[in-house]
């Protein structure tokens, strides 16, 4: 059977952290403070396991076995290693550290939003394909429009008089549908929040 201690821990230090933000002016603010923190800190740590398992027990596993890919695995575990040790010996807000990490993250974050693009396209002629109906058209050709405005192929339009509006009011819509995603995640973590603070979920019981 299992103990109710943890869901009972689980739901008192929610509650306070949930009445600290609609009282802020009270005492519970101060409390709710450092237990973000701790939050925040386990957060990290929980990460930085995550990371050695990957690392250490997949890519490791693969180099030593010396399987297809071991070259990308001891890649992988040469750039966590030095990326490691140099955050440790100049620390995260060192400026030459955070242009030689920025240098190498931007055009991985590149390559992947290119990647995302055409994946993008290609689901979008896809859907055509199966779905005969307006929907897959007006979603394959916003895909198309789109893609062709944030290219900077399109430029020309936003200099003209007549099209600057409508260019404009087009490149706004992707940030509703954005912000639509991240109130649907919002709301979704909210109430996977409410079922762990309840006990109806419990991940942290095992």
């Amino acid at each position: 059977m299992r103990s109710p201690l943890i869901p009972i821990i689980s739901f008192i230090v929610g509650a306070i952290i949930l009445a600290g933000y609609f009282f802020p002016g009270s005492g519970l603010a101060a409390i709710r403070t450092p237990m973000l923190d701790w939050a925040v800190t386990l957060s990290g740590v929980a990460g930085l396991i995550a990371i050695i398992n990957l690392v250490f027990g997949v890519h490791w596993r693969r180099l030593r076995d010396s399987s297809k890919d071991y070259l990308f695995s001891g890649l992988v575990i040469f750039a966590f290693l030095a990326t490691f040790a140099l955050g440790i010996f100049l620390g995260p807000t060192n400026p030459d550290y955070q242009k030689v990490v920025t240098a190498i993250q931007m055009p991985i974050e590149a390559s992947l939003m290119a990647v995302l693009a055409i994946t993008l396209a290609f689901s979008s002629l896809r859907l055509l394909q199966r779905q005969h109906n307006w929907m897959g058209l007006f979603f394959f050709i916003s895909v198309i429009v789109y893609l062709l405005l944030n290219s900077g192929i399109l430029s020309f339009m936003a200099n003209i008089p007549s099209l600057q509006e409508v260019v404009s009011s087009i490149s706004l819509v992707p940030i509703a549908g954005a912000r639509g995603i991240l109130i649907g995640v919002a709301l979704g973590s909210l109430l996977t929040g409410i079922r762990i603070w309840l006990g109806s979920d419990r991940p942290y019981n095992g």
